[in-house]
């Protein structure tokens, strides 16, 4: 689906290795990067990622952002707990 968007193989392949090679990506594309990990895993956001966040991002992005990470959550926890089949 990435590649569909315009994504390009080296990001692709950067992301699944844990963005082990950065310079594939922006910096904002870092920041929002980051931003998703952390609300996937965590239940607090660090003050530090906010001010960054916000360097880069308006109120309305941030927003649209947050409400695109949490539903792709709730679907991998939908699908994982269901067992569903990744389709390709």
């Amino acid at each position: 689906m990435a590649k569909r968007f315009g994504v390009s193989e080296e990001s692709i392949k950067d992301l699944l290795e844990g963005l082990k090679n950065p310079q594939s990506f922006t910096e904002k594309e870092l920041v929002a990067l980051e931003f998703a990990e952390v609300m996937s895993k965590n239940h607090k956001m660090p003050n530090q990622l906010w001010k960054r966040l916000k360097d880069f991002f308006e109120e309305g992005e941030i927003i649209e952002i947050t409400c695109v990470v949490g539903i792709f959550n709730y679907f991998n926890r939908f699908n994982n707990i269901l067992d569903v089949d990744v389709t390709k």
